[in-house]
Parts: C-alpha cells; structure tokens; sequence
C-alpha cells in the first residue's frame, strides 16, 4: 500500500534530484533536497486538514480533488507564483523572467538579489501572521504548555497578531532604511517599498484568511441541513435527496479546500525564497513536497488515523514562524540557506519525537482511553 500511494511521488523524487544534479551539480541537488524537505514538513498539517474534509466527499468529487486540485496546487501556485513573484518585484515579463532564469543566470539573480528586500517583507509578513494566528490560540492539547498556555491568554486580546506583526514590520523598514542610508546602499530609497510590501502581504494574509473562513462557515451551513435532512427522512420514511447533498455540499468542501491548500502552499513558495532565488531549483524543489502533499492526503485517508502525532502541527507552525523572521533579518543581512533549511527539518523532528514519546507514555500508563485534549508534553 505504501508503494501504491507514495509510488508517484517517489518516481517524481527521483527524477527531480536527478535534473537537479545535471542543472548546478551536487549543490542544486542538495538545495532540491532541503526545499522538498521543508515543503513537505510546512505542508503535513496542510495534508492532515486535507484528508480531514476530503474523507467527507464522494468519491468522484474526492477524485476531483485529487487531480484538478493538485494541478491547481501543483503548476498554479508552486510552479507559475514564484515566476509571478520575480516578474512583479523585478519589472519583467512572465516569459523574459523565465528566459532569463535560463539564459543569464547573473542578470536575472542580479534582479531578484535587488528585489529581495520587499519579497522577503511580503513573505516575511505573511508567514509571521500564520505564525501569530496560530500561537495565540487557545488549543487543548500544547506541545511546548510552558509558552503556549501565557500566549494563549494574550490571544483574547482582539487584533493582536496584527499589531504585533506591524510593530515588527515597522522596526524592520526602519531598520532597513536607516541602515541602507547609513551606508549609501543600491537600497537607500527602498525603506518605503518594504514597508508597502509588508503591508500587502498582511492584506494578502487577511484575505486569504476571510475566504477560508467564508467557505468554512458555507461548509457548516450544509453540515448542519444534510443533519436536519437525515433527521426528517428519518421521520418520514422518505429518502432524502443524495445528489443535491453530495454536489453542493461537496462543491463547498472543494472551494475550500482550494484555499486552504493555496494558503499552505503560499508559505512554501514564500519560505523557498529564504533557502534560493534559482527559480529552476525552486520549481524542482516545491514540484517534488507538492506531490507528497497529495500521497500523504490519500495516505491519511486510507488509513484513517489523523491523530497519531499531535504535535507535528505545532512544530510546523514553529518553523512557519522561524522562516518569517529569518526572511525578515535578510533584509539587511545574509543567512546561509542551509542554515535556513534545517531549522524547520529540526522543529519538525522535535515535535515528531515529542509525539511518539507522548504516545509510549500514554500506552505505557494504560491511559490509551484518556482524551488527548488533557494530554500536553509539558517541555
């Protein structure tokens, strides 16, 4: 069965590493390698809440999903956005931005080297926001309890996440600027431009959020009719209509999911720019995690155990926001992107660790029936 669904994926693994190799030798094949680890650790709790709604869905809409929905994850946002990024920030157009990345590699990172400033403030905010949202809510089970029970209690304060995020936004552009001024830099005139780019990545964030939560609140309302529906056919003895449950019902769970997924990829798009600015082996990278995004969904599926390792969502979260502040500190300084890489694979590792501990201990307390909402790691 492993090989069955992950089959794709390692065939797409391979072939990847392989371009890579031949594309800048065995230093592209080991930034491929950390960018495929780093999306596809960003994006298990994406995978988790994917095979949460998707196991709802008939089977035709569940195969909708899985290929329309990855051609849109895969080609729209991993392969088509991070062109979108660099023609934007460097003035091209979508296809002289891809010749260049192809025909003069000097020139075109030249550009992007110029424009990283405000796509690392864009990125930088909206990954910080992911971060923020996510820390300052209250959850039953926590990982690191010591610092997410007090941020939890901070969280009821309204519109924090925001604040927090443009206070940090506002002491990077003015950090930037008076900096770049100091030294007479290419970037002197550019505080201004990080600190809109910050701006619009917060926006971005907010309405990426606003439409999840509106196809979150569309999911609910057919929920709550299907119940009612299954309740008076239950009364009656009539059937209810299984078709108009099934094609609306699903449609929403299917527009939602098309938003969460762009969310979750967004970061990693974002989170690449961190690690490289070679648009080739960023493709190769983000193509490679997207797959596993998709086998790990089906896998999860599959098996119906969504719970075994609570605390790899936290850990995601952690490296979520350990790549916005260091996309924000690039700004004005340079960090080693392998350094960049492993801080998430590091996070990621922790909280599988602290999930399997959690779960021998669980078993060997005989407590396999206690909830797992009064159940924290404590570290």
């Amino acid at each position: 069965m492993l090989l069955k669904t992950f089959g794709w994926s390692f065939a797409v693994t391979a072939l990847g590493l392989v371009a890579a190799v031949f594309y800048g030798g065995w230093t592209a094949f080991g930034i491929v390698a950390i960018l495929s680890i780093l999306e596809i650790s960003l994006s298990f709790d994406n995978a988790v809440v994917n095979a949460g709604i998707l196991k709802k869905m008939n089977a035709f809409w569940q195969k909708i999903f899985l290929t329309v929905g990855i051609l849109i994850a895969v080609f729209g946002m991993r392969l088509v956005f991070p062109v979108v990024i660099v023609a934007i920030s460097a003035q091209l157009g979508p296809i002289e931005a891809v010749d260049l990345a192809f025909t003069d590699k000097d020139r075109y990172q030249e550009l992007v080297t110029d424009a990283h400033p405000s796509i690392a403030a864009f990125g930088g905010m909206f990954l910080l926001m992911i971060f923020l949202d996510f820390i300052f809510e209250d959850r039953d089970i926590k990982w690191l309890a010591w610092l997410e029970r007090p941020l939890a209690k901070l969280g009821k304060v309204d519109m924090l996440s925001v604040c927090i995020a443009l206070v940090v936004l506002l002491v990077s552009a003015l950090t930037f600027g008076a900096h770049a001024h100091q030294h007479g830099g290419a970037h002197a005139d550019k505080a201004e431009t990080v600190l809109l780019a910050g701006i619009a990545g917060l926006i971005t964030y907010m309405i990426v959020g606003g439409l999840s939560g509106y196809f979150e609140d569309k999911l609910e309302e057919e929920e709550e009719r299907e119940h009612e529906e299954e309740e008076q056919a239950a009364r009656t003895g009539k059937p209810k209509s299984a078709v108009k449950l099934a094609g609306k019902a699903a449609f929403f769970m299917f527009l939602y999911l098309e938003v969460l997924d762009a969310s979750f990829s967004f970061d990693g798009v974002i989170g690449a720019f961190a690690i490289t600015n070679d648009i080739v082996l960023m493709a190769l990278g983000l193509g490679i995690g997207a797959m596993y995004v998709r086998s790990l969904t089906v896998y999860l599926v599959r098996q119906g155990t969504l719970d075994d390792y609570v605390y790899l969502e936290h850990g995601a979260h952690y490296a979520i926001g350990a790549l916005a502040l260091i996309l924000l500190v690039t700004i004005q300084y340079q960090i080693h992107e392998i350094i960049t890489g492993l801080v998430g694979v590091v996070l990621i590792a922790w909280s599988f660790w602290s999930s399997v501990r959690r779960n021998r201990a669980l078993a060997a307390e005989g407590n396999g029936d206690q909830p797992k909402a009064e159940v924290s790691s404590g570290v």
